[in-house]
């Protein structure tokens, strides 16, 4: 799985006044949940980007004053104006304890429905899952080799071992459609019957 690095200080002074001037000098404030205290730390916006701007599941290890956190995006906040990050909340992944977090999702193989000339509809992304962060992935694969024409995967069928799904089991992932072409040559097909 893949990890970011991001180097930062901890927080002295809180308040509107502090926190302008952390972003007037291009630094991001920052909050650290879950672990054995709740820390508060600033860290220049650019670190950020290859977190925030990525539909990849990564890790995150802020470097604070010397210590190391290992942790995961919680909550992002940006600015209604300029749309730049404004804050940044992070869940600490402490070994024993179980955490939510969003993984994609990837398709793999080649769908029978599709090589029979229907068409794949991706209907989900990623799912929300509750796992302890050793069981972490950096992506859940969903084999869709055996999908038919006209047919469903559903969350239910996601084989993840270690991860409990959080998202509903009926709702779908992905399907086979027909496509406007397939059911013009069957409906051809049954006018000349």
């Amino acid at each position: 799985m893949k990890t970011i690095t991001v180097e930062g200080q901890l927080r002295s002074e809180y308040g509107k006044k502090a926190t302008r001037q952390l972003r007037s000098e291009g630094k991001v404030p920052g909050v650290i949940y879950g672990g054995a205290e709740i820390i508060s730390f600033s860290a220049p916006a650019v670190a950020f980007k290859p977190l925030v701007y990525t539909a990849q599941f990564q890790v995150a290890e802020v470097q604070l004053n010397g210590k190391s956190y290992k942790c995961v995006i919680k909550d992002l906040q940006f600015d209604k104006v300029t749309d730049e990050l404004s804050h940044v909340d992070l869940m600490e992944l402490v070994e024993d304890k179980p955490v939510i977090v969003t993984i994609p999702l990837k398709m793999v193989g080649q769908s029978v429905g599709v090589k029979a000339g229907g068409k794949l509809v991706v209907k989900m992304k990623s799912v929300k899952v509750k796992a302890l962060p050793k069981d972490l992935k950096e992506n859940i694969e969903v084999n869709i080799e055996n999908l038919e024409l006209n047919g469903n995967i559903r969350v239910e069928d996601i084989v993840a071992p270690g991860l409990d799904i959080q998202n509903s089991a009926r709702i779908p992932v992905a399907s086979v459609v027909m496509t406007r072409q397939l059911r013009q040559e069957e409906a051809a097909d049954a006018k000349k019957k």
